[in-house]
């Protein structure tokens, strides 16, 4: 399963259930994550999660986005208040303006002087879209025309970059956890007709072994308090397995394939596990 999502989702979630969910290290085939959804919410889940990648797991990550992020969203400030100048540090922000930057700055990733002295644990990339959709794609000469072949391309780099950094990672440290990727990307589904397709999506499905789907719950029982807004967060893909456990909390956060979110208005959010 997704760790990395999974212990962020645990420590933030309802206080009095916090000590019973134990995150288990992921299987090697269990290291990259596409998170499809709305921009806004995608954003402060790709930073909450490298903040919390950095401070409580103490790794190093490199953050792809298509445009600089001037300040940290109101729920991440919210949610971590006493957020360590120097858990920032452990994090390097990239602001590549086309997919060509994309991929000679994720092919960077394999050089010594960014393995040395420790290489990065989580490689994340923000709005894949920006980078899959536009004219920028075509232009790239080593990328086939066309959305579908750019996001094979930079999904298959991504991998190839993930198994490189592992092996770097398995060469300083045995017992070390293998590089982890997470990418968020917006569908042409998410507009609300499921009778579209989006080749795009299922070009990088076939990378991706887990797609984390963000829902907004717009009924009435959802809404009628008016004090939050509420998201279902669905696993699914092929790299969800059902690993052996030696407690039933942990075979509770295993099998864990659905978790509620609350947005509150003073931007604090907090995790259920469904």
């Amino acid at each position: 399963m997704a760790d990395v999502l999974t212990h962020m989702f645990a420590n933030m979630s309802q206080a009095d259930s916090k000590k019973d969910l134990v995150v288990t290290p992921p299987a090697p085939s269990q290291c990259s994550v596409l998170i499809v959804g709305e921009q806004s919410l995608r954003r402060s889940l790709l930073l909450l999660t490298a903040v919390t990648a950095a401070s409580q797991m103490g790794i190093r990550v490199v953050f792809f986005a298509p445009e600089q992020i001037q300040s940290l969203p109101a729920s991440l400030q919210k949610c971590i208040p006493k957020l360590s100048p120097e858990s920032l540090k452990k994090i390097r922000f990239c602001y590549p303006r086309t997919v060509e930057e994309l991929l000679q700055q994720i092919a960077g990733l394999h050089e010594s002087n960014n393995t040395f002295p420790t290489p990065p644990s989580l490689v994340i990339v923000d709005r894949l879209e920006d980078f899959l959709c536009g004219p920028a794609c075509d232009r790239y000469s080593g990328c086939h025309p066309g959305e579908q072949s750019c996001a094979a391309h930079v999904a298959a780099l991504l991998c190839d970059t993930a198994t490189f950094l592992t092996s770097v990672l398995k060469q300083q440290a045995p017992t070390s956890s293998p590089c982890r990727i997470i990418a968020s990307y917006k569908s042409q589904e998410d507009g609300g007709d499921s009778s579209v397709s989006d080749p795009v999506l299922d070009a990088l499905d076939r990378y991706f072994e887990v797609r984390c789907t963000l829902h907004q719950d717009r009924s009435y029982k959802a809404t009628e308090a008016g004090q939050q807004e509420v998201w279902h967060i669905y696993f699914s893909g092929t790299g969800i397995t059902h690993e052996p456990c030696t407690t039933d909390s942990q075979v509770k956060l295993a099998l864990a394939q659905e978790w509620q979110l609350l947005m509150f208005p003073d931007g604090l959010m907090e995790f259920k596990l469904v």
